[in-house]
């Protein structure tokens, strides 16, 4: 998926779970589409990362901060 479909495939999945709120900031949302390789799956794993770190840090979205620990996280 290019950055405009995994934009949309993770507002499609927000929206299952009843979220039409903002979550993600655009930035960090290029850096999970680059990262992922557009691959669905790791699509899922990343947001998810992106969204635990974010929790932690006591944010309500996930922005540079946890964008930052998804990439630690993918460079592992």
């Amino acid at each position: 998926m290019d950055l405009v479909e995994t934009t949309a495939y993770v507002k499609h999945h927000l929206a299952l779970a009843g979220r039409s709120d903002t979550l993600f900031s655009d930035d960090a949302l290029v850096v999970i589409q680059q990262a992922s390789r557009g691959l669905p799956q790791e699509v899922n794993n990343l947001a998810v990362q992106a969204l635990v770190a974010t929790f932690v840090k006591d944010k309500s979205i996930v922005d540079e901060s946890a964008k930052m620990a998804v990439l630690e996280v993918v460079e592992q």
